[in-house]
């Protein structure tokens, strides 16, 4: 597999040699309110010089791991099916060649292209699910296939029992009641995920990050904005707690550059992903 030519910081040393695979996801085509995340991952990488590769949160530095960035895949619109076979069928490559995938959006439903070969290698996976919306809809204007119904169909393969989510403050009501038994849902902020994070020690985990869980006064540039998020360090002590876990599959998502002229959220997700791809690191 050939090194993308722009690389996100740091993320630079060859193939063969990866602990981790970074690549991006371009893929909005279900987005139901502001489209503009198939932008992200390349405003990421670019802005991403920006950062230093030395995180003083956690005296660790980009360039004394192996992570290869793929650079971005070249994903059909308007096809949702097909476009998450060609991510999982790169995620399968990844996990066979005994790599950690960690892939950028685009809109959330491509986690569900990278979660069913995460899934398919290893059947008693764990997901921990950071987000502003439940995601839990059957279908969303008819459609099973939709950014407002990711972690139902995540939901699909692990059953009940397997899915925590955390920072929830949006939804229809029938998300909320169905939740009850199926998904465990922690609404508006982050208590309880020590004890969950606990609870998973040693278990493969799944781990999906909707960066419109941030308050919009944190990270405006988003499709679906939802007030009373939190903030850059909760979400940033957050993902080290999940870090601790045997994380074997990631995705961060829902960047939309063009809503931020700014470059400030892009400069956020920027600093998220550079403290997950160094959190995750043992």
């Amino acid at each position: 597999m050939n090194k993308n030519v722009e690389t996100f910081i740091g993320c630079d040393c060859e193939y063969g040699e990866a602990e981790i695979v970074l690549f991006g996801a371009p893929f909005d085509s279900t987005t139901s309110f502001r489209p503009g995340t198939r932008f992200a991952s390349k405003a990421i990488r670019s802005e991403s010089f920006g950062l230093e590769t030395y995180s003083p949160y956690q005296n660790k530095d980009l360039t004394d791991y192996r992570i290869f960035d793929a650079g971005d895949l070249e994903l059909c619109f308007g096809n949702p099916e097909k476009a998450l076979g060609q991510i999982g069928e790169l995620t399968k490559k990844i996990l066979k060649d005994e790599k950690i995938p960690m892939m950028i959006g685009g809109e959330h439903l491509v986690t569900l292209g990278a979660f069913r070969p995460v899934f398919e290698k290893y059947p008693e996976v764990h997901v921990i699910h950071f987000d502003a919306h439940t995601d839990l809809r059957e279908e969303y204007l008819g459609e099973i296939l939709s950014h407002a119904s990711v972690i139902r169909r995540l939901w699909d393969l692990t059953g009940d029992g397997k899915i925590f989510q955390f920072g929830i403050r949006s939804g229809d009501r029938s998300e909320f009641v169905w939740s009850k038994g199926h998904t465990a849902l922690q609404k508006f902020n982050f208590d309880g995920l020590e004890e969950v994070v606990e609870k998973l020690e040693g278990k493969p985990v799944y781990f999906t990050v909707d960066l419109d869980v941030m308050d919009p006064s944190v990270f405006p540039g988003t499709g679906t904005p939802e007030a009373g998020g939190v903030s850059f360090l909760d979400l940033l002590y957050a993902v080290l707690k999940v870090g601790r876990l045997n994380i074997v599959g990631l995705d961060v998502n829902e960047l939309s550059p063009v809503y931020d002229p700014s470059g400030a959220s892009t400069a956020v997700a920027c600093k998220i992903i550079r403290e997950i791809l160094l959190g995750i690191q043992k």
